[in-house]
């Protein structure tokens, strides 16, 4: 059993059941990295402020980069009696420095520490996920572009409605993962400022320089007060709450990209590496990597909801109850990391079924809304075209007609501002051409939103 930081004013020793009770050293051991390297910076300055001597600062920063070898390495042995990831770190290096490694902790507490080495943690990871959302929206860009004169019947309330582009419909995903990207983006901004020396919560009577710290640890900025210093915990419910946003966007995403793989709908076809089968039916090909994607992301939601239930009740300053914010999000983070990076290549691997698809276009209630703009365009009133062509949907389409097979006398009956042009928007080309709104399906204008989007992520 590793000996605590702080047991010298015990008279007796904790249980067992409180050293397995109280240890965070199983979970908060991948936080070893961002120890060291704040320790580093920490003696660092000790030493250049002469609060230690300069040849044991030198005697720390060279242990504790021994040890950070190791753990980069795999090599470094954590001890499952260890207290923390802290006290860990803390007794490696006097087994490797001896006493001058009790100088390290001076002017700082795990209280502090912790705050940085999380920060830390997020500042890396916040990175990676952008990193692998840029990734989805390559992957996603390319099945667009790719594939940028499909046109396929949209869905309201998952009944038909209107045609649209396949690439509107995905650059729609483009747009939600922008905006779940510039919210870490945003989060980090406030995750950027640095803790140590704030100590257990008061600071410290001697003369350490935090700024010298800052820029050794390349934080933007210095925390402003040192009880909120330790126990803000804001940076890990923002990114689980970014998270959070991101996972209801993946799994709306991953809903489509199922439905759209049915039978029903026979849009894509998802390749045999991303399905299963049926243990009792031999035809079936399953979409079970979105369909665990889909569920993986109740994970992510109540990791927020954890870390949110575990603060609202502290009061100021550091309470032990902030050891157990780290599990949720480590969890929320692996999670998120693994179903970006298996989601980007899921989409390198999707067929469109263009000829089902076609096949759908022949249903001609999805012109409806043309043919009221059409009436409009003669000076049809709104109300008056909706009505005219909801009586055209009951005679005809309602009844397994098409309105294309009418002549012109028979038009004319609905509306004497039909002409023999009514027949020229009764196509899904048309449908969509006769879009010209900023932001709509129009081809010409989806064209350039896939050109501005291979810029932007070709920075």
């Amino acid at each position: 059993m590793s000996k605590k930081l702080w047991g010298s004013r015990f008279s007796k020793k904790p249980s067992a059941f409180t050293d397995r009770f109280t240890s965070s050293i199983s979970f908060d051991k991948r936080l070893a990295k961002y120890d060291i390297l704040g320790s580093i910076a920490h003696a660092k300055m000790l030493g250049k402020q002469k609060i230690i001597p300069l040849k044991d600062a030198s005697l720390i920063v060279k242990g504790l980069k021994s040890i950070l070898k190791d753990v980069q390495k795999g090599s470094f042995k954590f001890d499952a009696g260890a207290e923390d990831v802290h006290s860990n770190i803390q007794e490696a290096l006097a087994k490797r420095i001896g006493d001058p490694a009790h100088k390290l902790h001076t002017a700082r507490s795990r209280n502090d520490q912790i705050a940085l080495d999380v920060k830390m943690y997020i500042k890396d990871q916040a990175q990676e996920m952008i990193d692998l959302i840029i990734s989805l929206q390559k992957s996603i860009l390319k099945l667009a572009k790719s594939n940028a004169k499909v046109i396929i019947p949209g869905y309201t309330h998952l009944q038909i409605a209107q045609c649209v582009l396949l690439a509107h419909q995905l650059l729609a995903y483009m747009e939600s993962l922008e905006r779940d990207k510039t919210r870490i983006e945003d989060a980090l901004k406030r995750a950027d400022l640095m803790p140590l020396g704030a100590c257990a919560f008061s600071g410290t009577g001697l003369p350490i320089d935090r700024e010298n710290v800052k820029k050794e640890l390349g934080f933007g900025g210095l925390t402003e007060n040192s009880i909120d210093s330790v126990s803000d915990r804001d940076f890990i419910i923002e990114m689980l709450a970014d998270l959070s946003i991101l996972s209801v966007h993946l799994s709306r995403i991953a809903e489509d990209l199922i439905l759209w793989s049915t039978k029903e709908f026979n849009f894509i076809d998802i390749d045999f590496s991303f399905c299963t089968g049926s243990s009792i039916m031999p035809h079936k090909k399953n979409p079970d990597v979105l369909e665990l994607i889909r569920g993986s992301f109740g994970k992510i939601h109540g990791d927020l909801s954890s870390v949110l239930i575990l603060m609202k009740g502290l009061p100021s300053s550091y309470n032990r109850d902030l050891q157990l914010d780290k599990p949720p999000l480590f969890d929320a983070i692996d999670t998120m990391e693994n179903i970006l990076e298996i989601f980007a290549e899921l989409f390198q691997n999707i067929v469109i079924e263009k000829e089902a698809i076609a096949a759908r276009l022949t249903d001609e209630s999805l012109f409806s809304v043309d043919i009221v703009e059409y009436l409009i365009k003669k000076g049809v009133s709104y109300r008056q075209a909706h009505d005219i062509v909801g009586k055209m949907v009951r005679d005809c389409l309602d009844k397994g007609k098409k309105i294309s097979g009418l002549n012109l006398a028979e038009l004319r009956k609905y509306s004497k501002h039909f002409d023999k042009g009514l027949k020229d928007v009764l196509n899904a080309q048309a449908s969509v051409d006769l879009k010209v709104s900023y932001g709509s399906t129009n081809p010409k204008l989806v064209a350039g939103r896939i050109k501005n989007w291979e810029t932007r992520l070709n920075r």
